[in-house]
């Protein structure tokens, strides 16, 4: 019988899918959010796969913290550009604000018919505590080397010059955010840009109206579409940490409980990331 080699040579094309999901921000406690620290490793290994043809972006993000957006949008960047290698985004049930800041690193991004897109701007929240302390009877000291180490005290009256200050770094991030936006879509948007950069989100089909993406679609149908019903799909995700908690690792029990406190604190925050689009 003749040896071929041809089932060595004929191999079926790769794409890594590296899945993007969770709030973006520093992992901590109980928190498992999307980081630069905790992707970084999994992203090399995406972009260094055998008979690699693409990278998929599985992302399912509300937004978050727009440095490690920036940070992990960049990176993506650099090695697709060093390696010559496509980058295609698919959006799960949302990629809002820090999620689709991720999503223009790929060179095209697809979405389901409902799923969120957009939300390019920056929201900055808190609570005001003034009434409250007053009420309880309680003084607060607090005692600072520079008049502006206090500034949006929740426990004090929110100061006029305070608040245009916040609105001034503000203005700084959303300038960052919309000059990768037009960078990356270019042309293919669509519309004006006080709609566009307004903060405001779409499904999938009025933000493919908009050029925000690029098609409807899942990746499954679009990768096979694109590179052959052989092409294989393989998961390249961060490994799961052990549950790391002072308790386990033999702290005391109120490094426990300040562990466990923040971890819930986190936990809130993340809920309402996504509540804002009704998830």
């Amino acid at each position: 019988m003749a040896f071929s080699l041809s089932r060595f040579t004929n191999r079926p094309p790769v794409v890594a899918v590296v899945p993007l999901r969770g709030v973006l921000g520093t992992t901590g406690g109980l928190r498992r959010g999307l980081s630069m620290a905790a992707l970084a490793a999994p992203i090399e290994r995406a972009f260094k796969m055998r008979h690699l043809k693409a990278v998929a972006l599985a992302i399912n993000s509300p937004g978050g913290s727009p440095v490690q957006s920036a940070l992990i949008c960049k990176r993506i960047r650099a090695l697709a550009e060093e390696r010559e290698i496509p980058v295609l985004a698919f959006t799960e049930d949302v990629a809002a604000s820090g999620g689709y800041w991720i999503a223009c690193a790929a060179d095209e991004i697809y979405a389901d018919d409902s799923s969120i897109i957009g939300s390019i701007g920056v929201v900055s929240a808190g609570f005001g505590f003034v009434d409250l302390i007053k009420r309880l009877g309680v003084e607060r000291r607090v005692h600072t080397a520079g008049e502006r180490k206090m500034m949006l005290d929740p426990f004090k009256d929110e100061r006029a010059e305070d608040v245009k200050r916040l609105r001034e770094i503000q203005t700084d991030i959303h300038d960052t955010f919309r000059d990768v936006v037009r960078d990356r879509r270019g042309n293919r948007l669509k519309g004006e840009e006080d709609d566009l950069f307004s903060g405001e989100f779409w499904t999938g089909r009025r933000a493919l109206e908009r050029g925000l993406i690029d098609g409807i679609g899942d990746a499954r149908t679009v990768l096979r579409e694109r590179f052959g019903e052989r092409v294989r799909l393989r998961l390249v995700g961060p490994k799961k940490p052990f549950l790391r908690l002072p308790m386990l690792r033999g702290g005391s029990r109120g490094d426990w409980t300040a562990d466990l406190g923040n971890s819930l604190l986190a936990a809130v925050e993340d809920r309402l990331h996504w509540q804002r689009f009704g998830l």
